[in-house]
């Protein structure tokens, strides 16, 4: 079961990763011109994944991966002596949440500002979008900063 959660975890970072971009690029793309339906899409396909990847992340902390809350219950106070189980055990969840929420919140303003004022709604997209978007880069474990983590399971 921790196996299969993984990979669609690590997989669906793909999606989060590309409507992201998407989003980022529709704020840029889009700030001298109406907010289409397109621009809508784009935050929402953004959002949904967000919500996906944190669904799937969340069951593994709390109840699949030896790395989540299972490694506070095991070592206690050692978690924060290790830096994979600190980051596996604090920042990784933290810094993603904190992401899902810049993410969830640019969606909210966006769509409710671009009854106004379309440019507006475009730059907070941009900002918030943005925000979540490299924090998630900054979070997802990589081959380069891990090689010993694969890009694809």
């Amino acid at each position: 079961m921790y196996s299969t959660f993984l990979l669609l975890h690590s997989y669906t970072r793909w999606l989060v990763l590309l409507f992201g971009a998407w989003a980022v690029f529709r704020a840029v793309s889009g700030e001298r011109t109406a907010w289409t339906k397109q621009d809508n899409i784009a935050g929402a396909a953004f959002i949904g994944s967000m919500h996906l990847q944190l669904l799937l992340g969340l069951i593994l902390y709390f109840g699949l991966s030896p790395f989540g809350m299972q490694a506070f219950q095991r070592l206690g106070g050692e978690v924060m002596k290790n830096p994979e189980s600190r980051f596996w055990g604090v920042e990784h969840i933290a810094m993603m949440v904190i992401a899902f929420i810049c993410a969830q919140v640019g969606r909210s303003i966006s769509k409710k500002t671009a009854l106004t004022d379309p440019a507006a709604a475009h730059r907070k997209a941009l900002l918030w979008f943005g925000v979540a978007l490299v924090i998630v880069l900054l979070m997802v474990p990589w081959g380069l900063w891990n090689p010993a983590r694969p890009l694809f399971r």
